[in-house]
């Protein structure tokens, strides 16, 4: 399966211009010329790619986003009150300096030192933390897919939306999936939850909501935004989980120079960006994985998981036990489904805004956007000869490397 990831090494800097010109949101000089413009429109074309995504967000949710209940979940993104041990937040891995995703190649969540940022601290998780940004057109979340619509739309729940247990198919009465992923990252120990608290995912919801009750300004917050709780009714999850994804709404950036060009604004490109393009949606497949069709929503992920033979690193100190008799390896999409065949899969990483990453792959090893380009053109050399020194990773991701020979 590694080696139709492979690709001819000439192809190299043309992909460089694709992934970090134009998929960050900002306006190209002019370029190109007749035959490139018509054959990369009848590509975009061909694959319904239409630049107009950004623009269905309010029709897909068939009302205005709220304001007001936007602002009141910016609050709560950034509010300790959520996180029973005191010390994290939505925004303490999800960061607005980094396009509302990780500072750190692996996400350090509770016990961290209180900065947000390259100097941030602490003990590790297992994952590098993706960006929330458009995460309202994914139809599943996580390194994993772990948190998914069963409809494959996250605007659609007639099918469910399928958590790991406790919640399996529990929230689906929610509106959207992103509504419904709100319950869990409050109950995550490792991410705000901690260690002391007893109970379970239930308790710990229920210790999250008499903090908010008990606070005066949020409940005159939620009653503006939710009239039961102006008449005397208490706070309720559905409340704080439609809260947050209304601020995860604001976050959609989906209007970047390939988008405008898929509209009809040829001189939002330069020639040399049109040629990545094509072949970044023709002969170096790229697009394959990195899809903008049907359920992809023009996010440039097939959403679905796959072997990519990535290095394998494990952090000095972390808050999770890894994989493997080393405890030095991540199986990936097993831990979900506890099957052996779908050890080492991970989810297709959405390449918007990807230049705002600090890293790159499910574990960043790697922080350059050319070097995970070229991991791509030879699997096999770049697993076996990876240096994490080279990489650029943090020097506490540098002590544990797990096998690479069972992942290739």
């Amino acid at each position: 399966m590694i080696n139709e990831f492979s690709r001819p090494i000439s192809v190299l800097l043309h992909m460089l211009f694709v992934v970090s010109a134009l998929l960050c949101p900002r306006t190209v000089a002019a370029g190109g010329d007749d035959i490139v413009d018509r054959e990369l429109a009848a590509r975009l074309q061909e694959l319904g790619f239409t630049g107009n995504i950004e623009a269905t967000l309010e029709k897909r949710l068939n009302r205005a986003v709220n304001p007001a209940r936007a602002n009141l979940g910016r609050l709560l993104w950034f509010d300790t009150i959520t996180g029973l041990n005191n010390d994290n937040t939505c925004a303490g891995c999800h960061s607005p300096t980094r396009g509302f995703g990780d500072t750190q190649s692996i996400a350090i969540g509770i016990d961290n030192n209180g900065i947000v940022g390259p100097d941030r601290a602490g003990p590790r998780n297992q994952r590098r933390t993706p960006m929330a940004i458009n995460t309202a057109f994914y139809p599943n979340l996580m390194w994993n897919s772990r948190f998914a619509s069963l409809a494959n739309d996250p605007f659609n729940n007639t099918l469910g939306f399928l958590f790991p247990p406790p919640e399996d198919l529990t929230l689906s009465y929610l509106p959207h999936l992103l509504v419904a992923q709100a319950f869990i990252p409050p109950t995550e120990r490792t991410e705000a939850a901690g260690f002391d608290f007893p109970g379970d995912n239930y308790a710990i919801r229920a210790e999250v909501l008499r903090r908010l009750n008990a606070t005066p300004v949020y409940r005159e917050l939620f009653g503006r935004v939710f009239p039961e709780v102006a008449q005397g009714a208490n706070i309720t999850f559905d409340m704080f989980g439609k809260a947050i994804a209304e601020f995860e709404f604001t976050l959609v950036f989906a209007d970047a120079p390939i988008d405008q060009f898929a509209r009809g604004h040829k001189n939002a490109l330069t020639l040399n960006q049109q040629r990545g393009a094509l072949l970044f949606f023709g002969k170096a497949r790229c697009v394959e994985c990195h899809a903008v069709s049907g359920q992809a929503n023009e996010m440039f992920s097939d959403f679905k998981e796959h072997v990519i033979g990535v290095p394998q690193i494990a952090p000095a100190v972390g808050n999770v036990p890894f994989d493997g008799p080393g405890a030095d390896e991540d199986f990936g999409l097993e831990q979900v489904t506890g099957l052996a065949e779908d050890r080492y899969k991970f989810r297709t990483s959405p390449l918007r805004n990807a230049a705002l990453q600090p890293a790159f792959f499910r574990n960043g090893c790697f922080t350059r956007l050319e070097d995970a380009i070229r991991h791509h053109l030879d699997v096999f050399s770049s697993a076996r000869n990876y240096d994490p020194l080279n990489a650029g990773v943090a020097a506490d991701l540098m002590v544990f490397r797990g096998p690479i020979d069972p992942v290739l």
